[in-house]
């Protein structure tokens, strides 16, 4: 699934030349719009050099082999996985080179793309100045192909000016609620299902919608009948609340602190409106069938620092939760 360029460069060169422009540059199919720019030859270059610098995570274990003390950490470490931790309050933490959001009690939160390298480094330190390292082995998964059809052919390709201005537009609004994030935790009282049904589509499945290949499945779908109440996954604050979005349709933004956010599309109704503190549990409105769609259910993404992530592997499966209510 992964695919290396030849690099040539030392591990250490590599290590200072990544960044986390593969993170920015992944985003919902749902934003995307057409003669998108390609990214720059430099930045691949830069990406493909990381990833061959990390593909050997054995090796590079042995040079970070050391067990963390003073920093721990809990989650899902496979690609589009989450990963929750806890350090010593005033301590600052970097993923690969880059600074990663740190809470005045130490928590910390950071997350895997759908085609993350192997492995990631991270380096904490600490306010007396030590610093522990720790090389992380991610775990590679597979991932689907999804052909859905019978969508309204202008909601896929062949966008007219007009609806090309309310695409353009809709992106306008989104960038500018996902400009800042909140610095409480809301994340560290853990997720739970927004509404509960048959899972009709995954995280990070090829997307093949009236027969065009798109961008992998951002999220997790579940199908239900239009008007189930959603409840907040976890607490957060409200960013984004608008009910006529052009792929979305009815669409919520919900950040849950330190760059971590839910998105809930296709509901029918919206009972929030933005910057209104939500609790874990609350209802937010109700699924539907409005943008992109062929059926109701509700489509749930997140992203960590606007890199996409899987909700799913917050949350317990749902044939437990399921059981557990009767259903």
């Amino acid at each position: 699934m992964r695919v290396f360029l030849m690099a040539g460069l030392a591990l250490t060169t590599a290590c200072m030349l990544a960044t986390a422009a593969s993170a920015s540059e992944t985003q919902t199919e749902n934003q995307k719009v057409t003669n998108q720019t390609e990214p720059d030859i430099d930045s691949l270059i830069r990406r493909a050099n990381y990833a061959e610098a990390m593909r050997d995570v054995a090796e590079r274990q042995k040079v970070f082999d050391d067990t963390p003390t003073r920093f721990s950490m809990a989650g899902n470490f496979s690609q589009g996985g989450l990963v929750f931790g806890a350090t010593e309050p005033g301590a600052m933490v970097k993923l690969n080179g880059e600074d990663v959001m740190v809470g005045d009690d130490g928590r910390f939160v950071f997350g895997f793309g759908r085609d993350s390298a192997p492995s990631a480094l991270i380096v904490v330190t600490l306010a007396d100045g030590v610093v522990e390292r720790h090389a992380i082995e991610i775990e590679d998964r597979e991932f689907p192909v999804q052909r859905i059809d019978g969508l309204d052919q202008s909601k896929v390709s062949g966008f007219t000016e007009i609806q090309l201005v309310k695409i353009a537009k809709d992106s306008k609004k989104k960038k500018a609620a996902r400009l800042d994030t909140q610095s409480l935790a809301d994340w560290a009282g853990g997720f739970d299902w927004p509404v509960t049904g048959r899972i009709s589509g995954v995280f990070g499945s090829q997307r093949i919608l009236n027969g065009e290949p798109k961008r992998p499945h951002s999220g997790v779908d579940v199908a239900a009948t239009t008007g189930t109440p959603v409840r907040a996954p976890a607490s957060g604050i409200v960013t984004l609340a608008e009910g006529d979005m052009y792929f979305e349709g009815g669409l919520i933004l919900l950040d849950h602190g330190h760059w971590l956010e839910s998105a809930f599309l296709h509901m029918s109704r919206i009972d929030v409106v933005p910057g209104q503190r939500i609790e874990k549990g609350d209802i937010i409105g109700a699924v539907g069938a409005t943008g992109r769609v062929t059926g109701p259910h509700l489509h749930w993404s997140m992203k960590w620092a606007g890199m996409l992530v899987d909700p799913q592997l917050t949350v317990v499966p749902m044939s437990q939760v399921q059981e557990n209510s009767g259903n």
